[in-house]
């Protein structure tokens, strides 16, 4: 019989006790599952090389790719961004939290895994109020990067994530299902212009009312 993660029904008086126990696991270089406004995402301690090798083993992740990171705010980015550029202020003011990812300028301290030796960080605020509570709690970012092996599609339910990675992931928080739909859109703002990295749950018409000519961004394939 094949062993499975260790899945927590949210309730609501209990959520003192899953900050304490998510806690302990992420000291530990342990993995949680924990849902987002579109996938279940895959949270370890982004500051520890241990978890995040653990995390791209558990994956099948290629070294080369970098992994984004959630925080429950703005004032959490001092923990990451070494830079906010007024145009990523004026993409948070509107579109955090929610589905947007954006890509600042690096702290230097942070581990090549995580920005894959980019200078760059992945940032996103998810619109899962169960989650943000989480990273406050904590204190810290965590790893945001989609629950599912390489290739694979991403996971909506608690109980997948447990049938996918058995006891490679140490605690998965159900709150329901996910909505699925689009990954989050991914805009670089580290370069002179925006770059539109992916096109996800934000259009680009959406993005314009930011960004005056979002068809002058050059758009590549790619995934944090």
């Amino acid at each position: 019989m094949r062993l499975m993660g260790r899945i927590w029904k949210w309730r609501e008086e209990d959520a003192g006790a899953f900050w304490n126990e998510a806690r302990t696991v992420l000291t530990l270089n342990g993995v949680i599952a924990v849902p987002t406004e579109t996938f279940f995402g895959l949270a370890v301690n982004p500051f520890q090389e241990e978890a995040l090798d653990r995390l791209f083993t558990l994956k099948g992740r290629a070294p080369e790719k970098p992994v984004l990171v959630l925080v429950d705010g703005r004032e959490m980015l001092n923990q990451v961004a070494r830079e906010i550029p007024g145009q990523a202020r004026q993409l948070m003011e509107k579109f955090w939290p929610g589905p947007l990812t954006i890509i600042f300028p690096g702290l230097p301290h942070l581990p090549r895994r995580l920005t894959a030796g980019t200078g760059t960080i992945a940032v996103r605020q998810p619109r899962q109020p169960l989650t943000c509570r989480l990273i406050s709690a904590l204190g810290f970012p965590i790893t945001g990067t989609s629950a599912n092996r390489s290739g694979r599609p991403p996971l909506i339910r608690a109980a997948e994530v447990a049938e996918e990675f058995g006891e490679g992931v140490d605690l998965i928080l159900d709150a329901g299902p996910c909505p699925g739909g689009l990954p989050s859109t991914i805009v670089d703002v580290t370069g002179a212009s925006l770059r539109l990295v992916r096109i996800g749950a934000i259009p680009p018409a959406a993005l314009a009312e930011i960004i005056p000519e979002p068809g002058r961004i050059p758009a590549k394939g790619g995934a944090r």
